[in-house]
């Protein structure tokens, strides 16, 4: 969801940069063009940034507004990798508890490790 966010607001911003009007057509369907790429881009970083030419192909924005928006993507890339690879890890964590599959003794943090060989001292 945050690489849709990140394709959303990046199409809006190259419009706002070239001086484009975006229609309320245009905006839904730069919405739904960023949410359907999303979904298709592989949790690679600088994965965002590609799909990022499909959005603005979308409504026929120009393809040079990737050139502004490549200056401080790798930055923001960072934050929407990590938020994706912590959001993936914790969902598998969850839904493996929940189906009682979850090995506690592999999952166990080096603190966790420490207290229970204290307390079994």
């Amino acid at each position: 969801m945050v690489k849709a966010l990140y394709q959303a607001v990046g199409a809006v911003f190259v419009a706002n940069a070239f001086g484009v009007e975006l229609t309320i057509v245009q905006q839904i369907t730069i919405v739904l063009t960023a949410v359907l790429a999303s979904i298709g881009t592989a949790s690679i970083p600088g994965g965002g940034l590609i799909m990022l030419t499909l959005v603005l192909e979308s409504v026929g924005l120009p393809l040079e507004g990737i050139a502004i928006v490549a200056g401080i993507d790798r930055i923001l890339d960072m934050f929407r990798t990590t938020t994706n690879v912590f959001g993936d890890n914790s969902s598998g964590l969850i839904v493996s508890a929940l189906e009682g599959d979850l090995d506690r003794e592999a999952t166990a943090t080096p603190l966790e490790v420490l207290e229970s060989e204290t307390l079994a001292l």
